[in-house]
């Protein structure tokens, strides 16, 4: 059963959905004009709250969606996710990462713009946002297989058994087989267990909490990141410019792996940073929908800065701490283990201590905030009093997470999450004209 998800999964992610997402995603940002280049600057300022309007309808502020969006999104994928991608298709992989970024800047907006153009309310009310209200709405009634089948492979991919998975390696690394403490499987079970009830204590007090919370932890998490990486950056800022044209030189030519396979090298860029910022995969869309906007096209402007924190300068900064350290090409360490044998490189005795407390913020909002995603999904397929069941559902799967191997768990969220993007591309593209037409009519009022 292992290897027909391992199999499933590199099919899929192989020309499938290299040509969806960024084909598709090459299609929309050309439609749009270059959208996220022409007007980065004014989504800064609606990001900063100029706009901001409190009586709009919505349950948290577009700031916060954006902070629970980023939550999801820096996270595991950006340590773990960079050094799998450096593993598998070598240093060129990261500027891969860098054009699926740049393409996926442009599918969030039109993807959250559609969010809230096109929201629905679920059975006690409540007014949602998301692909499969997009799909609902947008398309309508004849086309509500697409929003199953995008909520089905929602609840399933949404699990916290990645983050549950790395998180368990890391602790293990770097807290208890150093002190001779480890016991393998009953530590596995153990560190599950005290993870599923600190999850617990959050998500069962709905998106206010969670986002609460992810808009306090996310800003200290990037910041303390950020300044570890810059410490290791500036004790090797000498060799900064050389790396920068090792991965330049490698994306074209896959020297460094697979036999100088360019194409593999694409691949493996496009799928880490799928993963690493979800553009297309419609996740955002889900937490953008809830915001207090009445003005699509801000939300798609403040859901576009997405991308360019998670992919551009947080992934950029993990791969040139892993290629600086030199640690990729002498260790045998997959995942967030060889991120974490660079940090020890970089700052010896500290550097994995300070790792390991990013690790710990990274996976835990992570999970926090996909549990609002699966919720919504649930709520979608089963009305909205039985989708709380949902929440014990993703909790006992955490304890199931940090026991699997990771070959397994990385492969089964891949399948779903290229499931996931099928209907969300689909009805992008399909409504992408009434986008269009919205962001014309917005920039001559505020420009």
């Amino acid at each position: 059963m292992g290897q027909l998800i391992i199999d499933f999964s590199n099919w899929i992610w192989d020309t499938p959905m290299l040509i969806l997402l960024m084909g598709g995603g090459l299609i929309l940002f050309l439609y749009s004009g270059f959208l996220p280049f022409r007007y980065f600057g004014h989504a800064l300022k609606v990001v900063s709250g100029k706009y901001d309007d409190k009586n709009a309808p919505g349950q948290i502020s577009s700031r916060q969606a954006l902070s629970a969006a980023i939550a999801a999104t820096v996270g595991l994928g950006n340590i773990s996710g960079v050094a799998i991608a450096i593993n598998m298709g070598g240093p060129g992989a990261i500027f891969w990462m860098w054009i699926s970024a740049f393409v996926g800047m442009a599918t969030k907006y039109f993807t959250c713009s559609l969010a809230i153009m096109y929201r629905g309310t679920d059975t006690s009310g409540q007014i949602q946002g998301g692909p499969m209200y997009v799909i609902e709405e947008g398309m309508g009634k004849k086309w509500k297989p697409l929003a199953i089948l995008f909520s089905v492979a929602g609840a399933l991919g949404l699990l916290a058994i990645f983050q549950a998975n790395q998180l368990t390696a890391v602790f293990r690394s770097v807290m208890l087989q150093p002190n001779g403490l480890d016991q393998g499987e009953t530590t596995k079970w153990i560190i599950g267990i005290s993870m599923m009830i600190i999850v617990a204590i959050v998500i069962l007090g709905g998106i206010k909490r969670i986002a609460a919370v992810a808009s306090k932890l996310v800003p200290f998490m990037v910041v303390l990141y950020f300044l570890t990486v810059l410490i290791i950056v500036f004790k090797y800022i000498d060799l900064v410019p050389s790396m920068f044209w090792l991965i330049l030189e490698d994306a074209f030519t896959g020297q460094a792996v697979m036999g100088g396979a360019v194409g593999a090298v694409m691949v493996v860029g496009a799928r880490r940073a799928a993963f690493s910022n979800e553009a297309g995969i419609g996740t955002a869309p889900m937490v953008h929908g809830a915001s207090k906007n009445n003005e699509p096209v801000r939300e798609g402007l403040i859901a576009m800065l997405g991308p360019f924190i998670d992919t551009v300068v947080v992934c950029t900064l993990t791969a040139l701490v892993i290629l600086l350290t030199g640690v990729w090409e002498s260790t045998e360490n997959d995942g967030v283990r060889l991120t974490l044998a660079a940090f020890e490189m970089g700052i010896p005795v500290y550097g994995k201590y300070l790792l390991m407390l990013a690790v710990l913020v990274f996976a835990l909002s992570t999970m926090f905030t996909y549990s609002y995603y699966g919720h919504k999904c649930m709520n979608y397929l089963f009305g909205a009093e039985k989708a709380n069941l949902y929440n014990y559902f993703y909790l006992v799967t955490i304890v199931a997470g940090a026991v699997v191997s990771l070959e397994v768990v990385v492969s089964f969220i891949d399948g779903m999450y290229a499931i996931m993007a099928i209907p969300t591309m689909i009805s992008t593209i399909y409504l992408a004209p009434k986008v269009k037409a919205a962001t014309k009519d917005y920039f001559q009022r505020f420009q």
